[in-house]
């Protein structure tokens, strides 16, 4: 991995934080973990890589983050499709070999190692809300609220812990950040987080 010094950091550096932070000794204090996965941002739609976008449609809060943290300048996609992207994301494993190879078809075989499962392990108090895409319910999260399959843009139904569906008025980009705003907020603080 390279890192830009003028702009430092991708969300995809919480992947390298996830795998330093299992390496930190037990007296020492463990980061916290905060990944944020957003659907159909090519390098060429983030302004702080510098691409031919970057002054027509810049990212001014994603590339705060990059300021603060690494660009990835020599990474690889493993697969570009929702579900299966966040299944390689959660397994460290290709399409193939964790099962997810598309939208369609069986679940998300939960059963294999993910790294919720290491970081509540750790100690890490976990959550994940707002798109899951995996045809299943997260496993290893102490708290969820996913959108079922794709999800609506508009007044979006969320998948509650007990499995009951719950619509939220308004925009699911903002309603996704409250309920993670509030989450943060009212989780133990005595505990790192994921």
């Amino acid at each position: 991995m390279q890192l830009n010094t003028p702009m430092k950091a991708h969300v995809l550096t919480i992947l390298a934080s996830a795998s330093m932070s299992l390496m930190v000794s037990a007296e020492q204090k463990r980061p916290n973990i905060l990944f944020l996965f957003s659907d159909d941002h090519a390098l060429k739609s983030i302004s702080a890589y510098g691409g031919p976008l970057k002054d027509i449609a810049p990212t001014p809060y994603i590339d705060s983050i990059a300021e603060e943290g690494a660009i990835f300048e020599n990474s690889f996609c493993g697969n570009s499709i929702c579900g299966p992207s966040r299944a390689s994301i959660l397994t460290g494993k290709h399409s193939h070999k964790n099962g997810f190879m598309r939208n369609t078809g069986k679940g998300f075989d939960q059963s294999q190692w993910t790294v919720a499962k290491a970081l509540k392990g750790a100690g890490y108090t976990t959550a994940v809300i707002g798109k899951w895409h995996l045809h299943t319910n997260p496993v290893a999260f102490d708290y969820w609220e996913v959108l079922p399959g794709q999800g609506s843009y508009y007044n979006p139904d969320f998948i509650q812990m007990d499995g009951s569906k719950k619509k939220f008025q308004g925009y699911v980009t903002d309603i996704t950040t409250d309920k993670a705003i509030k989450w943060l907020d009212g989780r133990d603080k005595d505990k790192p987080f994921f």
